[in-house]
């Protein structure tokens, strides 16, 4: 949330030798340090792992076209593939199956099946984009009181599975939502009872169901909770096990990478109020995707997203309002003679963005492709704007009404900038029409903004609210709609589980472009709900986010 308290700018001036009162936030520094800049990629040791992954990769592909094995546990099989991160690997055998499947599918098949297998066959369908209808779930429900039967209280696993189906769901599929508040109240009484693999798979489920999490550490959580079923095939759990370890090298190498550009571009001396944060962006550019192959675009999308922190700090936490008019405007007018109207702290930062921004033109452009660098500069002039907006509003003390809010706050939101940078390094896959549909703003690209900004918002309102920020979604709902703050929590709470219902409905078959162009939207608004549903937990950064670093970099991996 940029913005600038108001007493920031009664001293503002180009002119003055007096220091400016500034709105500091004094963020908490950084838990790391320079701990990732020591590592030292072994390259025969990745080429080793990869050399290693063949083998159960191949004997894994056999047992996924197999045409042998019973529908059911070809579709356990697929789910736990899918569950584990591996399906990038066996994509086109996956869906040619599931393709078959699902054309021979006769919903009266689910007459005699269990809730736990209807569940797993209702999440591998619906992950993979085959529209499952949720009316294999009815048989559950008592047709005189309209309620889910009590006898499925006492199928743990057949109630896990259905609270995991119940994230998928799409507007109008009622029996979801209630199958979704039903099993979460009924697993949180129950959960304390349990033992082993099944309270801890209920627990990580509680905590945060599998489709709102970071899909690599998805992965591992469901290898260390989910023994039974990584070991049901050998090569299975083999492949696993060499997958995490090949995927770990490379990642402590991506952010040695970026932890090295970011320690000499010196921005911690130059723009020292500002959040030290280079782990945790990093790890949130890899929620994005994690394949091996968008590595380039994983170091391109987290030099930018850290440029986007320097920028929204300055905006909110340093700069005089008179400062923030005029880097908008340096940044509007992108030409590096703007520099000399800036104050001296701002001029590195200024220099070193036109400078990445250009090289990356220059590299994109002998592939045919600067058209990404391009919309990604645009869509930090965008966000530049709008930040000014939002510190004019405090400036002056103005709540907007929530539509003029929310107009803005979906560009402030930073998903916009965050999106379309990633796809800068991405390759082929974004092609002309695959850009201009991003350019279109279609609904599941709305729907993820809305989550971007309505998730930021009722964690860090309060924070904001201390700081003497008028613009907050929640302040600007309250004050439209004459309501209570719980009232309005609860109503933006409402507004984006029906943006998820959105995101979900975009990802089914027939799509509009790419699962490859979807799934980073998908995982950005995922993503948002790591950092953001229990705490702000990139300003303070003390629990999910330390968590998952030491889970991904610092912990060792099965062997």
């Amino acid at each position: 949330m940029a913005a600038v308290e108001a007493n920031g700018t009664l001293q503002a001036s180009t002119k003055t030798t007096a220091e400016p009162v500034r709105p500091l936030a004094n963020f908490p520094p950084s838990v790391w340090g320079d701990r990732f800049l020591s590592f030292s990629l072994d390259n025969s040791e990745l080429e080793g792992y990869a050399e290693a992954m063949q083998e159960p990769k191949e004997e894994l592909r056999r047992l996924i076209i197999d045409p042998e094995m019973d529908s059911n546990t070809k579709l356990s099989l697929i789910y736990s593939v899918h569950r584990l991160g591996l399906t990038y690997l066996f994509l086109h055998e996956i869906e040619a199956q599931l393709d078959k499947q699902f054309k021979e599918l006769n919903l009266r098949d689910y007459d005699e099946a269990d809730l736990y297998t209807i569940s797993v066959n209702f999440q591998v369908f619906r992950h993979l984009g085959y529209k499952l209808p949720c009316d294999v779930f009815n048989k559950f429900k008592d047709a005189g009181s309209g309620t889910f039967k009590e006898y499925i209280t006492t199928d743990v696993k057949g109630m896990l599975g259905l609270y995991e189906s119940s994230q998928l769901r799409l507007r109008g599929e009622s029996i979801l939502d209630e199958a979704s508040a039903f099993t979460e109240s009924r697993l949180k009484s129950m959960v304390n009872t349990l033992e082993g693999n099944l309270a801890q798979q209920v627990k990580q489920s509680l905590r945060r169901p599998f489709h709102q999490g970071m899909p690599i550490v998805e992965a591992r959580l469901y290898f260390a909770n989910y023994e039974e079923e990584c070991s049901a095939h050998g090569s299975l759990l083999k492949l696993a096990k060499i997958h995490f370890n090949y995927l770990q090298l490379q990642q402590k190498e991506e952010l040695r990478v970026v932890s090295k550009w970011w320690k000499d571009m010196r921005f911690q001396e130059t723009t020292p109020y500002i959040r030290d944060r280079v782990p945790e962006i990093y790890l949130w550019i890899l929620g994005l995707y994690f394949e091996p192959r968008y590595s380039l675009a994983r170091i391109i999308a987290t030099k930018i997203t850290l440029f986007l922190v320097v920028l929204d700090d300055t905006y909110d936490a340093y700069a005089t309002i008179e400062e923030i008019r005029l880097l908008t405007d340096a940044i509007n007018r992108w030409e590096i003679d703007a520099v000399e109207q800036l104050p001296e702290y701002i001029r590195p930062f200024f220099k070193i963005l036109l400078d990445e921004y250009a090289e990356l033109e220059k590299q994109l452009a002998k592939e045919g492709r600067a058209n990404t660098v391009i919309a990604s500069k645009q869509a930090f002039q965008d966000i530049a704007r709008g930040y000014l907006e939002e510190a004019e509003w405090t400036n002056s003390g103005y709540v907007a009404s929530f539509p003029e809010y929310m107009k803005n706050g979906l560009i402030t939101s930073a998903y916009n900038v965050i999106s379309k940078s990633a796809l800068v390094g991405m390759g082929d896959v974004v092609s002309e029409d695959a850009l201009a549909w991003y350019e279109s703003h279609p609904k599941t690209l709305q729907a993820a903004e809305l989550i971007s900004r309505l998730q930021d918002d009722v964690m860090t309102y309060q924070f904001e609210r201390e700081r003497g920020q008028s613009a907050t979604g929640v302040d600007a709902y309250i004050k439209t709609f004459g309501v209570s703050e719980k009232e309005a929590i609860d109503e933006l709470k409402n507004m984006i589980e029906n943006a998820w219902k959105d995101i979900n409905e975009g990802c089914l078959k027939p799509r509009e472009v790419s699962m490859d162009l979807l799934a980073p939207i998908l995982n950005l608004a995922r993503m948002i709900d790591v950092v953001y549903r229990y705490d702000d937990g990139f300003t303070f950064p003390g629990k999910t986010l330390k968590e998952y670093i030491t889970l991904l970099f610092v912990g060792s991996l099965p062997m």
